[in-house]
Parts: C-alpha cells; sequence; structure tokens
C-alpha cells in the first residue's frame, strides 16, 4: 500500500489546508501536537461543511477520510493552537485500518 508520511510547519491559531482533493479519496492518520484541531470540509463558500472534526491528544491516533464527497472539492485542515509542525500518515483512497503502518 503507497502510503506518505508528511510535515508541515503551521503558523498558530488559523486553520490551514494540508491536503486537497478533487475527485478523490484518501485517509490520513494524525497524532499530534497536542491541542490541534483536524478536520475535513467538503465544499467552497457558503455551500461547505465541516466534518470529522477532532482533537489531537499527542498521544491517540486519529483518523481523517475523505470520501466520495470531494466530487465537488474536499480539504484536510489542521488548527494548532500555536506555531507548530505537524506530521500525518497520509494513504491514496479509503483504508479499512484503523492505524497508520508506521508509528510517528
Amino acid at each position: 500500500m503507497t502510503k506518505l508520511l508528511k510535515t508541515k510547519q503551521l503558523s498558530g491559531g488559523t486553520t490551514q489546508t494540508v491536503e486537497s482533493f478533487w475527485n478523490g479519496t484518501s485517509t490520513a492518520f494524525f497524532q499530534g501536537p497536542a491541542g490541534a484541531i483536524i478536520n475535513v470540509k467538503y465544499g467552497k463558500g457558503r455551500l461547505s461543511v465541516n466534518r470529522q472534526r477532532q482533537t489531537l491528544d499527542g498521544n491517540t491516533v486519529k483518523k481523517l477520510t475523505v470520501g466520495k464527497g470531494s466530487l465537488a472539492y474536499a480539504r484536510m485542515r489542521v488548527k494548532v493552537p500555536v506555531a507548530s509542525q505537524v506530521t500525518y500518515d497520509v494513504y491514496p483512497g479509503e483504508v479499512a485500518q484503523q492505524l497508520p503502518e508506521l508509528e510517528f
């Protein structure tokens, strides 16, 4: 299975897109930083909706899945309280597993 471990530097206090999808599916696993809020946003503008909102605790792995709703447009987004790095493991398609293959 193809996977990709990514690390991004994010500024604090604003929600930022880490992955974008158009007509595609994907699954990502996040663990930290503690206090970060992750979600998937489908659509654009006033008609957009946020789904799968979760708060990271730095210990437990959380999973986001972009499904067929990305026919419109979908983004995996992260909001960190202070400037920090976020590392996540992203896989193409929807995967059944609940944990990433590699530990963070």
